[in-house]
C-alpha cells in the first residue's frame, strides 16, 4: 500500500496534468476567435464542459450533435451554413442522424456564425517584445 503522502501528490499531479492538458483547448479557440478579427469583449464565452461557444443555439448543437460524437469535432471545422447542411445531410444519410425539425434552423445558425469560414488561417503577430534582438 502506498504512503498517504504519495497517493496525495499521485492525485496532485494528475490534477495538474489535467489543468494543463485543458489549457491549450482554450488559449487556441481564442486564439482562433482573435485570428478571424473578433475581440473577447464581441466574443461569447466558451463552455468549460464541451467547449462549443456560449450563445443562442449552443444548447440544441449540443442536444443534437454531442449524442453521436464529442463537440471537439464541431470546433476543429470552419464551414458555411451551406456546408454544414451537407455534413447534415450526409449524417442522416448515411450515419443515422435522425430528423432534426424545428431544431434544423437554430443548429445551422449557431454553426455558421460560430463556426463559419474563417477570414484567416494565420496567427496574430507576436508582440515586439516577444521578437528575437537584431
Amino acid at each position: 500500500m502506498k504512503a498517504p503522502f504519495s497517493v496525495f501528490m499521485s492525485f496532485i499531479t494528475v490534477c495538474v496534468l489535467l489543468v494543463l492538458l485543458c489549457m491549450p483547448v482554450a488559449v487556441a479557440k481564442n486564439a482562433v476567435a482573435q485570428a478571424d478579427g473578433a475581440d473577447s469583449a464581441s466574443s461569447p464565452a466558451i463552455d468549460p464542459q464541451s467547449g462549443l461557444f456560449e450563445a443562442t443555439g449552443k444548447n440544441l448543437v449540443v442536444a443534437h450533435c454531442s449524442a453521436c460524437h464529442s463537440p471537439a469535432l464541431i470546433t476543429q471545422n470552419a464551414m458555411s451554413r451551406e456546408r454544414w447542411l451537407d455534413t447534415i445531410r450526409w449524417m442522416q444519410e448515411t450515419q443515422k442522424l435522425w430528423p432534426l425539425g424545428d431544431a434544423e434552423a437554430p443548429i445551422l445558425d449557431y454553426l455558421s456564425k460560430w463556426y463559419g469560414p474563417r477570414t484567416t488561417s494565420r496567427r496574430q503577430p507576436l508582440a515586439p517584445h516577444l521578437m528575437p534582438d537584431k
